[in-house]
């Protein structure tokens, strides 16, 4: 699918791109650039950010959706913003990628292909771990992510990390992340895993720079610790809720046909 194919999908089916961003001034600008050939509805949610991100994005054209705030607030707290506006605009999904340049513009006609055969699900993309550039520690958080994400669902997934998603939004009626750092991604993974909303998983490429170049805002010990303590609360709601929630609704499903 080309570029004009996936932009014109994207219109019809009410579909944008949404970036949150916290300090990436060096690559936001050309990742907005790369993604507006794929797609005419591009939200840019600028979480606090206090290097030369703000003034770049004040030169973006008129088109580009800036939501901005001057608090530093987290990644989970950028994704509710963006959603927000997108409801606000109108749009029906979002395509989130990030905006360090790990993620490839050219990667969005595989999101468009999937969304026609799966529309009203929640497509992951899925990075190749075999790419030496990735750091072990990414690795390793995957593999202790995907493990919980299958305890509290029973569904697998061989990427619950990625921020390359699809998230479908008026399917979800509403739905928006509690919490507001980088566990809200694995949280609104588990949460449309409950409501029974389709989870799809393709292929992406990720680019990884050299150590010395990498920007990352990711605290090991903090983030890992507020991840744990998601992950105990979700096993805990997952036996008193989750599976209820999918067997009902499984069964209800099964009654209507």
């Amino acid at each position: 699918m080309t570029a004009e194919e996936t932009k014109d999908l994207f219109a019809a089916r009410r579909i944008g791109v949404l970036i949150p961003t916290y300090n990436n001034g060096k690559t936001v600008a050309q990742v907005v650039a790369s993604v507006e050939p794929y797609c005419g509805e591009v939200i840019v949610v600028n979480d606090g950010s206090t290097d030369e991100t703000l003034s770049l994005l004040e030169t973006l054209p008129e088109n580009i959706h800036v939501v901005s705030y001057a608090q530093n607030r987290g990644k989970g707290y950028a994704l509710k913003r963006g959603f927000e506006k997108a409801m606000e605009l109108g749009l029906s999904a979002v395509v989130t990628l990030d905006s360090d340049g790990q993620h490839f513009a050219s990667d969005l006609p595989l999101f468009a292909e999937a969304c026609q055969t799966n529309p009203e699900s929640l497509i992951v993309g899925s990075r190749s771990f075999l790419n030496p550039n990735m750091p072990q520690k990414s690795s390793f958080a995957n593999k202790f992510s995907n493990f919980w994400f299958t305890v509290q669902t029973g569904i697998r997934l061989p990427d619950t990390q990625t921020g390359y998603r699809l998230y479908p939004l008026q399917r979800m009626k509403g739905m928006k992340p509690l919490c507001h750092r980088y566990e809200a991604e694995l949280e609104l993974l588990v949460r449309s895993a409950w409501r029974a909303i389709p989870l799809k998983s393709i292929s992406i490429n990720v680019f990884y720079p050299s150590k010395e170049e990498r920007v990352t805002h990711f605290r090991p010990t903090v983030d890992f610790i507020r991840i744990s303590l998601l992950n105990t609360l979700l096993c805990l709601l997952a036996i008193v809720y989750g599976y209820p929630s999918m067997a009902l609704r499984k069964l209800f499903r099964t009654c209507s046909k």
